[in-house]
């Protein structure tokens, strides 16, 4: 069971849109340097919807090759359509990814039904341990906590990102699983210290790409149990788990990763750069975490 920050990684990219392999190779150095206790490989945060086949399968593969079995990888195989994310798994697989997660399909809206048998075809044509991601405010696709249960039940299917920052349903989540080995990560940074501190197993975050060392000892003192400690770490990254959803991400916290010098300001269409109302407020919130001088 993985426990503790696991950072949805964002791709760099040069201003004309190319993925900086160098930049990506610095980016998991960072990580591994810094506490980063699993990476996830071409998720959400990675703009996988922008890349080809060819450049999914590549990220993949560098982070794996990058990491060298040092911690968990965890690569995004998520799709609307079920056989493109039975072949990105697959292929995850092949190239020594630990885990995969694999988001609720997107636009096309299924069933609970539906989404039961999305995700058992994956689990059932690959033997990468699948992880389900719930995040309803980017798919309109919600998976219910009893679909969950179901899905829990699937040999292959080991745990579940939740990202809609429902405390109340995470809670109820959590209490029904209790003594199973399913494992529960949040993937909201503002509502994720508590969801730990519930019984939740992580974070699955995007805050961890700028400020990786404090995220693994705030979700190390959550998990643990340490209220005090986690909170007052919390607090300090609160501007950040806020400042960086000012725009869609990953564009905040690309630009905040630009503006510590991790890559360059490269973000593919539809997605633009960092508005220039926003630079002060992302700024600031670095500087508030310690991470960048006024």
């Amino acid at each position: 069971m993985i426990t503790g920050s696991i950072v949805a990684l964002a791709t760099p990219m040069k201003v004309n849109g190319d993925i900086d392999w160098e930049a990506l190779r610095r980016l998991v150095h960072f990580h591994l340097d810094n506490g980063t206790d699993a990476i996830v490989a071409a998720g959400t945060t990675g703009e996988p919807t922008t890349m080809s086949f060819a450049e999914h399968f590549d990220v993949i593969r560098a982070v794996v090759e990058e990491v060298d079995g040092r911690i968990p990888v965890i690569a995004g195989t998520g799709s609307n359509n079920t056989t493109e994310a039975v072949e990105l798994t697959r292929y995850a697989k092949e190239v020594g990814a630990d885990y995969c997660l694999t988001v609720a399909p997107y636009y096309n809206k299924p069933t609970q039904e539906g989404l039961y048998q999305h995700f058992k075809a994956i689990a059932e044509t690959s033997d990468l341990p699948v992880i389900l991601y719930n995040v309803p405010g980017r798919t309109c696709s919600d998976i219910y906590n009893e679909t969950v249960l179901r899905l829990a039940e699937v040999d292959n299917i080991v745990g579940l990102k939740d990202a809609t920052g429902n405390l109340e349903r995470a809670e109820d989540l959590i209490a029904r699983l209790e003594g199973s080995d399913f494992m529960l990560y949040s993937g909201d940074d503002g509502t994720a210290c508590d969801f730990m501190l519930m019984g939740g197993h992580g974070d699955i975050s995007v805050t961890a790409n700028v400020a990786p060392r404090a995220m693994h000892d705030l979700c190390a003192a959550a998990v643990a149990g340490e209220t005090d400690k986690a909170h007052q770490i919390n607090t300090r990254l609160m501007p950040l788990h806020t400042n960086l959803g000012i725009e869609a991400n990953p564009i905040p916290v690309k630009w905040a990763l630009n503006r510590m010098g991790m890559l360059e300001p490269g973000i593919r269409l539809p997605l633009t750069w960092l508005s220039e109302k926003y630079h002060s407020t992302v700024s600031e919130a670095l500087q508030l975490a310690g991470l960048i001088e006024d």
